[in-house]
């Protein structure tokens, strides 16, 4: 009974300090409850945060400074996304006409350089507005680039040229060869057939240049036109002397040595105009960001070597040229042409490498194996 008793106590000590505690706790729950809530009320109503505004331009302002003496020349309103480069400069050149600051001929669309800032590269005319725009603003910097012509003048310039000088030289004029030693001495085939791949060549350049290739719209200053004539009309002009000259000595090797150069020169004639047909049409393939590959086109099996076939079978055409006529001249014109077709085949190649993931590294650029 002792027993009994003494553990009915117990158990009452024990559930009256359970309701002590939990009064304890409630008491401080709400003390602490009733002290958040005036914390809350003192701060003020509860705002939202606001949400990201994600600016969206749709006009641009455009201020165009002169590069040299950076003053301002004009300012450009309401100039859309969407308008490129090319659309900028003609709306320069309508508002200075407008202004009558008497400089439109000087800042004429296609002879004025757009930069985004002095000394750096200009910006090509079909970049749009909102792919340089940093804000509504947009500052930019004209530079004279001096009277243009464009890129199918200067081809057609340079190829009419060399088809016309040769000729002149062929037909042996008395302003150029002593009259009695043209009537003495008879020409040797070779002559005929030079003159006859001289032309096959050049007219090619000429049908390409037309009808093939895709020529930029762009323009380029009249000192290159310049250059690039005297170059290739210089050199037409030495290669047709010595080779229509009545002096003329054939090949050292006689027929065989001008057949076999005859026939490998145009087969790389051939093997050019079928590459750059290729590379006109980029879209073979159903992809205009892929690299040309070979198809059933023998000639364009190139491919598979190197990364600039054309190049390959243009020095392949003026290699076979020198030694079918076996000439200095021609031979000088076939170094000075290697060396800069080598200079542009490396930068392309490095192109390649570097846009196309799938290109293989193995590949030469103009030379297999060896350039």
């Amino acid at each position: 009974m002792f027993k009994r008793h003494k553990s009915l106590a117990s158990e009452r000590k024990r559930a009256l300090l359970s309701q002590r505690a939990t009064r304890f706790i409630l008491k401080d729950d709400m003390r602490n409850f009733h002290f958040l809530s005036k914390l809350v009320l003192s701060a003020g109503p509860l705002r939202p945060t606001p949400a990201v505004k994600h600016s969206k331009t749709t006009h641009f302002e455009i201020e165009i400074f002169d590069a040299q003496t950076r003053k301002q020349i004009c300012i450009l309103d309401k100039v859309t996304q969407s308008s490129t480069i090319h659309d900028v400069k003609q709306k320069f050149h309508k508002a200075l006409t407008i202004l009558m600051f008497f400089q439109g001929p000087k800042w004429y669309p296609s002879r004025v350089g757009l930069q985004l800032e002095c000394g750096g590269p200009f910006l090509k005319d079909y970049i749009t507005i909102q792919s340089i725009a940093a804000s509504s603003i947009v500052t930019l910097y004209a530079t004279d680039l001096g009277q243009q012509v464009s890129w199918t003048t200067v081809f057609l310039a340079e190829y009419t040229g060399p088809l016309l000088i040769y000729l002149l030289f062929y037909l042996r004029i008395p302003c150029i060869y002593d009259g009695k030693e043209s009537a003495r001495r008879l020409r040797h085939p070779v002559v005929h057939l030079a003159c006859f791949c001289h032309c096959i060549h050049y007219i090619r350049y000429l049908l390409e240049t037309l009808f093939v290739h895709k020529v930029s719209a762009g323009h380029t200053p009249l000192k290159n036109l310049i250059m690039s004539c005297a170059f290739y009309w210089g050199f037409t002009s030495w290669i047709a002397y010595y080779i229509n000259h009545p002096l003329y000595t054939p090949p050292s090797f006689g027929n065989r040595q001008i057949t076999v150069s005859a026939i490998n020169f145009l087969i790389c004639e051939a093997g050019n105009h079928f590459i750059n047909v290729m590379l006109s049409h980029p879209n073979h393939t159903g992809n205009n960001a892929c690299f040309p590959s070979p198809n059933y086109n023998p000639f364009t099996w190139m491919f598979f070597l190197v990364s600039c076939p054309n190049y390959t079978y243009e020095i392949g055409s003026w290699i076979s040229f020198t030694v079918m006529t076996q000439t200095l001249p021609v031979g000088i014109f076939t170094l000075l042409m290697s060396i800069q077709m080598s200079l542009w085949a490396q930068k392309k190649h490095k192109i390649y490498l570097r846009k196309f993931n799938s290109y293989i590294h193995r590949k030469s650029a103009m030379i297999p194996f060896i350039l």
